[in-house]
């Protein structure tokens, strides 16, 4: 049974490697020219997707990728810096995580794939039929039984399918940029906070180089397009020009950098994610928002999901769509309200908002290990619902022709 998936970045490589062991053909497409180095931003693993990777064999890869960022300086206008030690945190809400450059974790993935698919790169999906007959921008017309989009917010395959589906803005926009780690950072992050917006920078092991970060809420949306990079950062610049700190100069670096990513927090809230030969996975289906609803874990599991409900149905699509939407629906419609209420929390909205996020960090540093995890347990119930999905054993069951 051949099985085409249209993305390359997570959600595509993982399903590409799940499907293979399970006995598919496969073969992912990918517009971009060569695997994605778009200087991307880092991204977390929770203790699902950790455990998928162990079964993938690449966990010792992804620990070993690590950003190690390790301690968080949090800025306030006349203000002294509060520190954070982010380990207490992390180890206080799940037991298994990791943090990783998103760049690092595509590139894993796809080594670890590459092998038992075929992979085509510059080249993009046009038309799909009823029949499975697939439509390329630049290679020949060919037939597949299956047709999966991985190809992330804006996607393609979601576009052909389902038309124009209506994304949910949640009152964020995210940017990130590569600049020069002009302030030496090694493990650190450095934040500052205002009403309505934060700004920070990072560093990352293996990097020479740093990541500026900005995360704010306007009044309204902003009116651009998402491939429009000159007025994305001209909009960016508006929205933090009277902003101290190091934001001049991150702004300044951030309209030099080459590699540059800007994009509203934005849900979808499709009623199904298939139809007829084709179905969704990851952003492409039920993004819950970047950088606050655990997108990526969930583009992780939802590859394993799928890849294993179609092994256990012998490839009947009919039966496997419906059994992967429902296995992990609750999942993903938790991760959407926790996405909701974190960015509200990330971007404070009023003055005490700034102070209360200082004096959580400052509390946090003064407890005791059992403290802190019952302190955190109780105000981060989002972050556990990242581990609180229970993995089926999908095991290969047959060799699908």
């Amino acid at each position: 049974m051949r099985v085409l998936i249209s993305g390359a970045s997570v959600a595509g490589p993982v399903l590409a490697y799940w499907l293979a062991r399970h006995g598919f053909e496969v073969t992912v497409v990918e517009r971009a020219p060569t695997l994605r180095k778009t200087g991307g931003h880092a991204v977390d693993l929770f203790r699902p997707a950790m455990d998928i990777a162990e079964r993938m064999g690449v966990l010792d890869q992804l620990e070993q990728a690590k950003t190690g960022t390790s301690h968080l300086a949090y800025h306030r206008a006349g203000k002294r810096p509060v520190g954070l030690e982010l380990g207490r945190l992390v180890a206080a809400v799940s037991d298994r995580h990791v943090e990783i450059m998103r760049d690092d974790l595509s590139e894993i993935l796809y080594e670890r794939s590459r092998d038992g698919a075929e992979y085509i790169f510059g080249d993009s999906i046009t038309a799909i039929s009823d029949q499975g007959e697939v439509t390329f921008e630049n290679g020949p017309s060919r037939r597949f039984d299956l047709v999966v989009g991985a190809d992330g917010l804006h996607s393609n395959v979601r576009r052909l399918t389902f038309g124009d589906a209506e994304e949910h803005w949640i009152g964020a926009y995210l940017a990130v940029a590569t600049v020069p780690n002009y302030l030496g950072l090694d493990g650190r992050m450095e934040v500052a906070a205002d009403v309505g917006r934060i700004a920070g920078i990072y560093g990352a092991d293996r990097l020479p180089d740093a990541r500026a970060i900005f995360l704010f809420r306007p009044a309204a949306q902003l009116d651009y397009h998402y491939r429009d990079v000159p007025r994305q950062k001209r909009l960016l610049r508006e929205a933090f020009a009277d902003m101290g700190w190091e934001v001049p100069r991150l702004l300044d670096e951030t309209d030099a950098a080459q590699t540059f990513y800007f994009d509203s927090v934005t849900q979808l809230r499709l009623d199904t994610w298939s139809r007829g030969r084709v179905t969704l996975v990851g952003d492409a289906g039920y993004c819950p928002g970047p950088a606050v609803g655990g997108s990526t874990s969930l583009a992780v599991v939802g590859a394993y999901v799928l890849a294993g409900e179609l092994a256990a149905h012998g490839g009947d699509h009919t039966r496997a769509f419906p059994a992967y939407e429902h296995e992990i629906s609750d999942y993903v419609r938790r991760s959407r309200t926790f996405a909701v209420a974190a960015a509200k929390r990330l971007v404070p909205g009023t003055r005490m908002d700034v102070w209360a996020l200082a004096q959580g960090a400052r509390l946090i540093n003064h407890l005791p290990g059992p403290l802190t995890r019952r302190l955190a347990k109780l105000s981060a119930n989002g972050l556990r619902l990242h581990d609180s999905i229970t993995l089926k054993p999908y095991h290969p069951l047959r060799t699908h022709a």
